[in-house]
């Protein structure tokens, strides 16, 4: 409790005691045995549960916020027929769509600064998240009804960390709340799209009413817990990840100055107010290199929880039926023989290939992120219109971390002094 308080952040109570007792270790949580491992090698063989002797689960807390029956907490078998159903919504065309959409958000966003003299970036990244996963996801446009949106699930997300007591004044009791009210506005939509309102959407809650057969329905529970999945993932994590790389950048002078070089050929085959589109991503080699590196060195989702279905070894460590297993992501990505100077923000070193199970930021095998896709091409979308926007100054580079977050926030928010590029042209 002491590192989830603290400026470092919850994987200091990890690092102290990896250094301490090496690269496996067990550890008591919320009075659960937990083992720690941080070997590439370890890594792949139980993400890829290539004998079925893992299953995926998150402490209590986190399972209750955000569901039984959400892709981060359902077992095996059913996790499979879920993420079946869901992925769908995944494909190259409807992220081609989203593309344009997030773009013309994000250039409506970034217009609205252009009289702001300090602009948080953490602060104005969950606002566009939140903007584009509601729209995505439920047709949600209501500025109102965002921003409650956005309240709500920042509760959910600053309660998972926190100790499983309902009681009313307790930041775990204001989380599952808020989990209430969410789940409150989702089963009303569904309702309303059954009963013929609302059925014009193209949005995600549609695509999974439509596509409902006798066969692999999926039950109001299920659509609703995963609802609020994506939008914590889509909204919070990718947040988080943008206003790391803006600070990352802003402290690397000569890998935006690359980056710029690039986005400045991107920009010069764009129409006059015309939006990004797929292909036009796929052609930011350098910045794709950027999105990686900012994440590698953010870890913003610092460790992958597994749970062990039957008594195994791993490094020669008994591990018993029952045990929480976590890959620990952070120390991977930070490790100097996995990385060379691991520390240091280096995009180029994405060049050559990397070791297999060394970059974790979105889980491998069969439980990888489905939305993976979609946060690379939000936060490629966000670089080059910040890039081709504004020069940025980080007035507070403080590195301290949010208390209670499970992903790496910025106590900050990454406060930035703005200047118009068109203002300095003039």
């Amino acid at each position: 409790m002491a590192a989830i308080n603290s400026s470092k952040g919850v994987h200091e109570f990890v690092r102290v005691r990896r250094l301490r007792y090496g690269k496996c270790f067990k550890t008591k949580l919320f009075r659960e045995t937990h083992v720690f491992i941080s070997r590439t090698k370890s890594a792949k063989a139980i993400l890829n549960n290539e004998v079925g002797k893992f299953s995926k689960r998150y402490i209590k807390s986190i399972a209750e916020l955000v569901g039984p029956n959400s892709l981060l907490c359902a077992a095996n078998g059913h996790h499979k027929m879920i993420r079946g159903r869901l992925s769908s919504f995944f494909s190259t065309s409807n992220l081609s769509s989203f593309v344009s959409q997030f773009d013309e958000l994000v250039v409506e966003a970034l217009n609205s600064w252009d009289t702001a003299d300090i602009v948080v970036i953490q602060h104005e990244a969950l606002k566009i998240t939140c903007k584009a996963m509601c729209k995505m996801l439920i047709s949600m446009e209501n500025g109102h009804e965002l921003e409650m949106m956005q309240k709500e699930v920042a509760h959910i997300c600053e309660a998972m960390l926190a100790f499983p007591l309902s009681l009313p004044w307790t930041r775990f009791s204001k989380g599952l709340q808020a989990r209430k009210k969410i789940m409150a506005i989702l089963q009303k939509a569904i309702e309303d799209r059954r009963n013929g309102a609302g059925t014009c959407h193209k949005d995600f809650l549609q695509l999974l009413l439509a596509e409902n057969d006798a066969v692999t329905t999926l039950t109001d529970s299920e659509i609703q817990d995963n609802i609020l999945t994506m939008l914590i993932a889509g909204h919070d994590t990718t947040a988080c990840a943008m206003t790391w790389m803006v600070k990352f950048l802003d402290e690397n002078k000569e890998v935006l100055e690359k980056l710029v070089k690039e986005q400045l050929q991107i920009a010069n085959k764009l129409k006059p107010s015309s939006y990004l589109t797929l292909e036009l991503l796929n052609e930011m080699r350098y910045a794709s290199k950027v999105v990686k590196e900012s994440l590698r060195l953010a870890s913003i989702v610092q460790w992958l929880p597994r749970l062990a279905l039957n008594d195994c070894e791993i490094e020669g460590f008994k591990v018993k039926k029952g045990w929480n297993i976590n890959i620990d992501v952070r120390s991977i990505h930070l490790d100097p023989s996995v990385y060379d100077c691991p520390d240091m923000f280096n995009p180029s070193r994405f060049q050559a290939e990397s070791i297999p199970y060394s970059f974790l930021a979105f889980g491998m095998g069969g439980r990888t992120c489905l939305g993976m896709n979609m946060a690379k091409a939000m936060m490629l979308v966000f670089l080059h219109r910040l890039t081709m926007t504004y020069k940025w100054k980080v007035i507070d580079s403080n590195s301290s971390i949010e208390k209670w977050a499970l992903f790496t926030k910025l106590r900050s928010g990454c406060p930035v002094r703005l200047t118009s590029i068109k203002s300095l042209s003039i």
